[in-house]
């Protein structure tokens, strides 16, 4: 998951109705909420692409909001500067021939937190030396130089010692962890205060959808970004959107790894969709550089009056994923369901670009665009369905 943006605005709601919102000022889509779930502030991932920690620590904190223990801000940094080690580690086990890059998945955030614990935001910003704005980029070079050097050497010659020369890296662009802090008038470790939040990772699931698997079953979705290889549990493409629609309903946000490289999807319109004809819709710019919008400005009338989009199936999907059509572009926090006046579904998500487009950091997606291009979800357990829970035994 790789994107970012540069971003800052507020949501627009239509001046007729505050009950119904719109995606942008003069769009014809109305939006009517169904499900809403609780809803962190909005963050800049700034220039990195660390989306798989803000989506997830998003949801987190949504469900500590659900749980009433108040409106926690997490540090995204904390979770991305273990797992920097973490990928260190298994890249040098793996002799060098494995993903060590900034990406990851929702699960390394769980996987992260139970192994170091978790601080908030206000202890370890990850930024130091007057910085304001988070940019891994020579960070993440250094760090593969100094990986792929250790990875030359003799295995059975090589000590520890080189994962105190990552660390130090690690303190240098990003600043120490303290071994103790105080919050809230109270003396915490990390570890202890992970504690305090009282999360059980043992209660969520990861979804997918994909044909190449046995439905049911848990398999390691082949993306680079899962460099832990962690496992997801694959059902039917309509039962994962029942699943979703489900966990809304109960109350429990998702967190989305998803691809965002399509034309129809538009984080500045506030909009993700996928058109009939994708003719509809100009693509300027290059991919990859810009990151957003997948790296290119989308522009198009469709984006302000509702079109036919294409029906999605599993072959569909299937061949896309299969294509590297769909790839792990970026991770989002699923905050809600709503319902456009056309009666078509579509859910509000969460990104981490920043504020500055028409919906203050949010955009509506088509039910459609999230079966095409989802590649996993995470939530409660409580969020399944009971048809899920009866084909798992839970």
């Amino acid at each position: 998951m790789k994107y970012f943006a540069f971003i800052v605005g507020s949501l627009f709601f239509s001046a007729a109705n505050a009950q119904t919102i719109s995606n942008k000022p003069g769009s014809a889509y109305t939006f009517t909420k169904v499900f809403e779930t609780q809803k962190p502030t909005v963050k800049d991932q700034c220039k990195t692409s660390t989306c798989w920690s803000y989506s997830t620590l998003s949801l987190v904190e949504a469900e500590l909001m659900k749980q009433n223990k108040g409106n926690l801000d997490l540090s995204e940094m904390f979770v991305a500067r273990w797992a920097y080690i973490e990928k260190a580690i298994t890249y040098i086990r793996m002799n060098g021939k494995h993903q060590f890059d900034q990406g990851g998945e929702g699960h390394d955030v769980p996987f992260i937190i139970e192994k170091y614990g978790i601080v908030p935001e206000s202890v370890y910003t990850g930024l130091i030396n007057g910085k304001t704005r988070h940019n891994h980029d020579e960070l993440i070079d250094v760090l593969k130089a100094y990986v792929e050097t250790i990875a030359k050497k003799n295995p059975t010659t090589l000590g520890k010692d080189w994962i105190a020369g990552i660390e130090g890296i690690l303190d240098a662009y990003l600043g120490k962890i303290p071994n103790e802090f105080e919050y809230n008038g109270k003396k915490y470790t990390p570890i202890s205060f992970a504690q305090s939040l009282g999360i059980n990772f043992n209660d969520y699931v990861i979804l997918t959808s994909f044909t190449h698997h046995p439905y049911y079953k848990p398999f390691a979705i082949e993306v680079p970004d899962n460099w832990a290889m962690q496992t997801a549990i694959n059902v039917p493409l309509n039962e994962l959107l029942e699943n979703m629609k489900n966990a809304l309903k109960e109350g429990h946000s998702i967190a989305w790894a998803a691809d965002v490289s399509e034309k129809g999807f538009s984080f500045k319109n506030g909009l993700a969709i996928v058109p009939l004809h994708d003719s509809l819709i100009t693509k300027i710019g290059t991919d990859n550089k810009g990151f957003n919008d997948g790296g290119a400005h989308r522009e198009g009338n469709v984006f302000e009056t509702p079109c036919n989009e294409l029906e999605i199936n599993e072959s569909m999907r299937q061949e896309a994923f299969d294509l590297q059509k769909t790839t792990d572009d970026h991770g989002m926090h699923i905050t809600g369901l709503y319902r456009e006046k056309s009666g078509k579904d579509f859910f509000e998500v969460k990104n981490s670009w920043g504020t500055s487009n028409p919906c203050g950091g949010y955009l509506f997606v088509s039910e459609p665009y999230t079966k095409y291009k989802t590649i996993s979800v995470m939530f409660h357990k409580n969020g399944l369905s009971k048809n899920t829970k009866k084909a798992l035994g839970i």
